[in-house]
């Protein structure tokens, strides 16, 4: 499922400019978000290049929204695609080479990694940085600067085969209901499933409980104080442990045999992403049903972690100006809608997820209505440090180890870890 370099005033003056005015053809909507009069600019540079995921449906997104790009400002916008995964090891290349790109895509708990690399430099949204959801403005943000024009949000939420359940489920108890009433393992039938042994999708029934990652103020995170063993991982440690004592979960569950199982109409609730709708709806049709994730028993809505996914501005970008000034036009109203279109991928927009397009689907709209409760996941390096002794956790506690020695070993060997990398 993971050298800051700050701006000279004058470009920082000229940032703010970029993303305050409008368009060489002003448009009476908002679809001037971002875009700077050019005559405001430097001058023109013949192209842009910009590293788009190796993805077809997001490639033909950005493919149509550059096209008109150009055909506004005269620029050419040379879209390479280059997996997501891949950017950060290819652009410590190609940057220095001359080669790299000028914008590059990428989730944001990448970030302090970048940064710490020097490989990106901070954007200036001027005053349109209110248009982007709060969410998405926190995942962006490190050591006091955004470092990203944020495109899209997600989490994860509740689908359901709504052959199999009348009502949607709203509550744990509702969810534990089904897994008790459905789950017949001889025929590969089951109430409830969800990747329970992957912190990612977990996270939620520990946070929710009162646990964390890293202690958390005004988004400074303090990578000494983990909340990985406190009370209420324990909490959510033994939930996990009684859905597979329960053999609600199967041990050798996998993310394929769960979306077969789904598809296939055996199993009434799963817990997934936005990026399975399309799949799930061929399958299912209108049988298909999406919630927010089910309340607590203390009644809290579990706190999923949200990923932002956002244009970033190369440290080796001879156009800064226009590089943000794309980026800005990319993930303005118009454009985002289009690319929700055509992508399939929630915008990181408050406008966009007012627009009747999306609050009107019942499907769309339960994960947008999740980002709410969710939180981003921590975009420090010392993230990276945290997942497979965490993962390695959940196995042991899917088997019946004690929950809080084997969430106390994880936080030990998390902080060695941490420890010995020198991340921060």
């Amino acid at each position: 499922m993971k050298k800051s370099f700050i701006y000279l005033f004058v470009l920082v003056v000229v940032a703010g400019i970029l993303v305050a005015c409008g368009p060489d053809q002003p448009k009476e909507d908002s679809s001037n978000d971002g875009k700077a009069a050019e005559n405001e600019m430097p001058e023109k540079p013949d192209s842009l290049k910009l590293w788009v995921n190796a993805e077809e449906k997001q490639q033909e997104a950005v493919k149509q929204i550059t096209k008109n790009y150009t055909e506004e400002t005269g620029i050419k916008v040379d879209m390479v695609p280059v997996d997501m995964l891949e950017q950060v090891e290819k652009l410590d290349v190609e940057g220095p080479a001359g080669n790299g790109p000028d914008i590059i895509f990428q989730p944001h708990d990448r970030i302090g990694d970048l940064v710490l690399r020097g490989l990106v430099e901070p954007v200036n949204f001027g005053n349109k940085e209110s248009d982007y959801t709060d969410t998405a403005l926190q995942a962006v943000q490190y050591e006091d600067n955004y470092w990203g024009y944020p495109a899209v949000i997600e989490t994860y939420a509740m689908f359901y085969n709504k052959s199999l359940v009348e009502q949607t489920p709203e509550t744990m108890q509702d969810i534990m209901s089904i897994a008790e009433r459905d789950t017949d393992t001889s025929s590969d039938e089951f109430g409830f499933l969800m990747e329970a042994a992957n912190f990612y999708f977990v996270y939620p029934f520990f946070s929710g409980n009162g646990a964390y990652v890293f202690r958390n103020e005004a988004g400074n995170y303090d990578i000494s104080d983990i909340g990985l063993a406190n009370e209420g991982s324990v909490k959510g440690g033994e939930l996990v442990q009684k859905w597979f004592d329960n053999n609600y979960i199967p041990q050798d569950l996998t993310p394929d045999i769960m979306n077969g199982l789904f598809q296939e109409g055996k199993v009434s609730t799963v817990i997934n992403g936005p990026w399975m709708v399309r799949e799930y709806s061929e399958a299912l049709g209108d049988d298909l049903g999406a919630a927010p994730l089910p309340v607590l028993e203390n009644g809290e809505n579990p706190k999923s972690f949200v990923g932002v996914k956002s244009y970033m501005l190369s440290y080796y970008s001879e156009n800064k100006e226009w590089a943000e000034h794309l980026m800005a036009y990319i993930t303005n109203y118009e454009n985002s809608m289009i690319y929700y279109d055509v992508a399939g991928e929630i915008p990181a927009r408050d406008d966009a997820m007012e627009d009747p397009v999306i609050a009107d689907d019942s499907i769309f709209s339960a994960f947008a209505e999740q980002t709410q409760y969710g939180e981003p996941m921590p975009s420090v390096p010392a993230m990276q440090q945290v997942w497979d002794p965490i993962n390695d956790a959940l196995n042991f506690i899917s088997k019946g180890e004690p929950v809080k020695d084997v969430l106390d070993e994880a936080v030990e060997t998390i902080q060695g870890q941490i420890d010995a990398s020198g991340a921060n």
